[in-house]
């Protein structure tokens, strides 16, 4: 990933409203938000959110009055708020609006409330790369994005109107910024995307890291900096070796490698890439039964 931020000059602004803007997300996107020109309305109902809007002096907006004139409305809000919360939005918004929601899983299980002349998009941010070239103090702190270190987004949309697409970009490149570059995949892509690849997997590898970290000081003895060392540089070099392909790994390494995989790996463990696991692993994450179809 390259460090060039991409964003166009804003031309166009749109209304945003920001649905649960006191959340942790809500005052993430919404931090970003009001550094632009779009009209933004902030919508909390719950007391704490509410006095964390307004502590950071911005107003808030009658839900109805919001969504009403909204040409995109964020929903900054849990996954198992999503159903009943679009269920009470979506009938309120104007015709050709657009609701955008920040993760795919509810949008893939199709927990949603719909209207023909409403659009649903989806966007997640990727978070700044690990090999991206950081140069300030402020850049290397941001390791989730959003706030100095450049990162890319990903994005899909139900619709093939260019002028509804470049609503989500702008509001996208808005919220995440400062942003590189904007992805676009299918709503079910991005599913597989996340949870599969980066939940599912690479998080899980890194917890796993530091279950490791833990068996090493406490079950080998070994010192807890010189295990947190070695930990931390060999997976700089075992990321970039693996994905980039900067040195070959050596004979020894491989071997070793072997090894893991044989005491670590399940031989199918690949089977999380397919569709009907992806409905497992969401309808987990969801509170269901199942994913209906």
């Amino acid at each position: 990933m390259t460090d060039t931020v991409h964003n166009p000059p804003q031309t166009d602004t749109h209304t945003i409203a920001v649905l649960g803007a006191g959340g942790k997300m809500g005052m993430r996107v919404s931090d970003n938000l009001v550094e632009t020109d779009h009209t933004v309305f902030y919508v909390e109902v719950a007391p704490a959110g509410r006095e964390r809007v307004e502590a950071a002096g911005r107003a808030l907006t009658d839900l109805s009055d919001a969504v009403r004139e909204a040409d995109i409305v964020v929903f900054a809000v849990p996954d198992l708020a999503l159903a009943p919360v679009t269920a009470e939005v979506v009938p309120q918004m104007k015709a050709g609006a657009i609701v955008l929601t920040l993760d795919p899983a509810a949008a893939y299980a199709g927990l949603l409330t719909t209207r023909d002349d409403v659009i649903q998009a989806v966007a997640h941010p990727c978070h700044p790369s690990i090999f991206l070239q950081r140069t300030t103090p402020e850049e290397y702190a941001d390791t989730f994005g959003g706030i100095a270190a450049p990162q890319d987004a990903i994005a899909a949309i139900e619709s093939d109107d260019p002028a509804k697409q470049a609503i989500v970009e702008a509001t996208v490149r808005a919220i995440y910024a400062p942003v590189v570059d904007v992805h676009w995949v299918t709503i079910k892509q991005l599913a597989q995307l996340e949870p599969t690849l980066v939940e599912t997997i690479a998080c899980m590898i890194g917890a796993l890291l530091k279950e490791s970290l833990d068996e090493a000081v406490n079950t080998m003895g070994v010192p807890e900096a010189a295990a947190r060392s070695i930990l931390l540089g060999h997976t700089q070099v075992a990321l970039a070796n693996g994905l980039r392909g900067d040195n070959p790994f050596s004979d020894a390494c491989l071997i070793a490698m072997d090894y893991g995989k044989e005491s670590i790996i399940k031989d199918d463990w690949k089977k999380v890439f397919r569709d009907d696991e992806l409905d497992k692993n969401l309808a987990r994450m969801l509170h269901l039964e199942r994913i209906e179809r």
